[in-house]
């Protein structure tokens, strides 16, 4: 009798079938897909993820409540692993805002009809960044640019602007090609990508690496980066930027411009939002403001559809 009351209470949840009762045969071979619809009126906003998750949520999370707030828009920020997901997303219209590189804006323009509205200042306010060339401070064997040939590069990915494009922009400028290097990677998986780099070279992975700049201070709670040694600077080319996809609402691009422009870094709550952000005001932006990173892409070679 030590189970009998658990007998019967197994009996009287799942009763088996009557006389009367036909069982019921089951095929689990069938599988239905479930489909969840997406809340309507919800106007997406990506961070094209050079950084983890968590740096982008912590960095956009504010702006977004104060966006939210100051436009009336239900807006909500959604994460994509990748640089080409997060292409492809603008493309099949499941990012509403990007904020993204410069050079990720160009071939979503070019692809699928992003529209440039906004770019950010930078916090030393420039609207402009660079990037940079990066080794271990006690690599010998690199010294100068040219030291670079023949060594392993470790860049953030094939569509990065500050940890790719515009290094390799400087490396032809100084008469070294792709194929000076004894291997060019890119950092693997999803988000993160520039510490990764940053991690590559610390640890000894590769020779050098290259990040935009400003991101060693994303590392600096995790490695010593006085060991960190940077190389060589690239030229600077317009900063980070927000395009809207093809055929969003003009109304809702015109209030989250109005809502860019109204913030001030001489306010506490809205420095508090841009110091997390790391930019000190949004400004307005077009699409030709971009015309100097085509201008890059032809010259190194690279094709806006790849």
């Amino acid at each position: 009798m030590k189970y009998g009351w658990m007998v019967l209470l197994l009996f009287l949840l799942f009763p088996g079938c009557g006389e009367d009762e036909s069982a019921i045969k089951v095929d689990l071979s069938i599988k239905e897909q479930i489909v969840i619809k997406e809340e309507l009126g919800v106007i997406t906003y990506a961070y094209l993820p050079q950084y983890s998750h968590t740096v982008s949520h912590t960095r956009h999370h504010s702006l977004i409540q104060y966006l939210r707030k100051e436009t009336g828009l239900n807006i909500k920020q959604i994460f994509p692993d990748t640089f080409d997901q997060h292409m492809k997303m603008v493309g099949q219209k499941k990012i509403d805002i990007s904020f993204s590189n410069p050079f990720v804006y160009i071939k979503i323009a070019h692809r699928y009809g992003a529209k440039a509205f906004a770019r950010i200042v930078e916090m030393d306010g420039k609207d402009s960044f660079r990037g940079q060339i990066i080794c271990r401070a006690d690599n010998s064997s690199i010294q100068t640019l040219s030291d670079c040939r023949n060594k392993r590069w470790i860049a953030v990915d094939s569509t990065s602007a500050g940890g790719y494009l515009f290094p390799l922009g400087h490396f032809i400028d100084h008469g070294i090609t792709k194929m000076d290097f004894k291997e060019i990677a890119f950092a693997p998986g999803p988000g993160g990508k520039q510490e990764k780099v940053v991690l590559s070279v610390y640890t000894g992975k590769y020779d050098f690496g290259t990040i935009r700049e400003g991101s060693l201070d994303v590392v600096v709670d995790r490695i010593d980066i006085n060991k960190i040694r940077i190389i060589s600077i690239s030229d600077s080319y317009p900063g980070w930027m927000y395009a809207a996809r093809k055929n969003l609402d003009k109304k809702i691009v015109e209030k989250l411009k109005q809502a860019f422009e109204k913030l001030n870094f001489n306010r506490k709550d809205h420095r508090e939002i841009l110091e997390a952000a790391d930019f000190i005001k949004v400004i307005s932006s077009s699409d030709s403001d971009f015309d100097s990173v085509r201008q890059l892409a032809v010259k190194v070679g690279i094709s806006l559809d790849e």
